[in-house]
C-alpha cells in the first residue's frame, strides 16, 4: 500500500490521478499537518474512490495538549467520521513523552465505535521508548503507526523499523513515511519487510500574490518562497509504478 500525504483536496485529486489508492487528507502541511477541513473530505470522497485517513491535529507543535485542544480534537474526530472519513491519524503525548493513554483511549473509542481505523502518527517519534510504546498502542487497538523510526528520515531510521516489524508485525501495521520517494522506497521495503509507504511526492506550485510591496505570506525558503507545495501526480505514477 501506498499512502500519499495531501495538504486539500487538490492534492487528494492530484494522487488520485496518480493511481494512489489512500491518501492520509489534512492541511497546513508547513507545520506538519493539521486537522483538514470538511469541505475537503466531501469532495475527495465524492470524486475518488481513495480511501481516505483524516488527520486530527488541533495545532503545530508538540502532541501535549490541554483541555481546550482536547475538546477540538473530539469535536473534530466526529466530524471527520460523520463525513466519511476511513479512519483518523492522531498523536497524543504526556509532558515526559510517554503515550497519552486516556486520550488515546477515549479517540480508538470513538474510532471504533464507528467501524473505521485508529491510526497513531509521527507523535511516535517522540516517544523516549519505542517498544514500550509500541506494546502500548498495540494493546489500545491501534491499528497502524506512522512512523520514520525515530529518525527525521524513515531510511535513516530503517533499522529500528525492521526491528519493530519483526517483533510486532503481526500485532500492528507499521506504515513508514518521511522522505520516501520512488528512489528509495523499494530498498525501504525490501530491507524491513514492511507493507507500506507513506510519501508527499511533493511539488511547488506559484502564486505570484503570495508577496506584495511591504507585506508577505511566504512559509517557503528560497527558490520557493513564493510557491506552495502540492501533490506531483507524475511522482504519485513514479511510486505507484513500482508495485509496492
Amino acid at each position: 500500500m501506498i499512502e500519499i500525504c495531501c495538504g486539500s483536496y487538490q492534492d487528494a485529486y492530484n494522487a488520485y490521478l496518480g493511481g494512489a489508492k489512500r491518501v492520509e487528507l489534512n492541511s497546513a502541511l508547513y507545520l506538519g499537518g493539521l486537522t483538514p477541513t470538511v469541505g475537503a473530505l466531501r469532495l475527495t470522497k465524492q470524486n475518488t474512490d481513495l480511501k481516505v485517513i483524516c488527520m486530527v491535529r488541533p495545532r503545530g507543535a508538540g502532541f501535549c495538549y490541554n483541555d481546550a485542544d482536547f475538546a477540538q480534537v473530539l469535536a473534530d474526530a466526529q466530524d471527520m467520521l460523520d463525513n466519511g472519513a476511513d479512519g483518523l491519524a492522531f498523536g497524543f503525548l504526556t509532558a515526559d513523552h510517554q503515550i497519552d493513554v486516556a486520550k488515546t483511549k477515549q479517540v480508538v473509542t470513538l474510532v471504533k465505535n464507528a467501524g473505521k481505523e485508529a491510526v497513531f502518527h509521527r507523535a511516535f517519534d517522540c516517544v523516549k521508548d519505542p517498544y514500550q510504546a509500541i506494546e502500548l498502542l498495540i494493546s489500545l487497538g491501534i491499528n497502524r503507526i506512522l512512523t520514520s523510526g525515530l529518525q527525521a528520515k524513515a531510511f535513516d531510521g530503517r533499522d529500528l523499523i525492521k526491528d519493530l516489524q519483526e517483533k510486532y508485525g503481526d500485532k500492528i501495521e507499521l506504515l513508514a513515511g518521511s522522505g520516501v520517494n520512488a528512489q528509495n522506497a523499494m530498498q525501504l521495503v525490501e530491507y524491513t519487510n514492511i507493507k507500506q509507504v507513506h510519501s508527499s511526492c511533493k511539488t511547488w506550485e506559484n502564486d505570484p500574490t503570495t508577496s506584495g510591496v511591504a507585506v508577505n505570506y511566504c512559509f517557503a525558503s528560497a527558490p520557493n518562497q513564493d510557491d506552495y507545495d502540492t501533490v506531483s501526480v507524475k511522482l504519485v505514477e513514479e511510486l505507484t509504478k513500482l508495485g509496492i
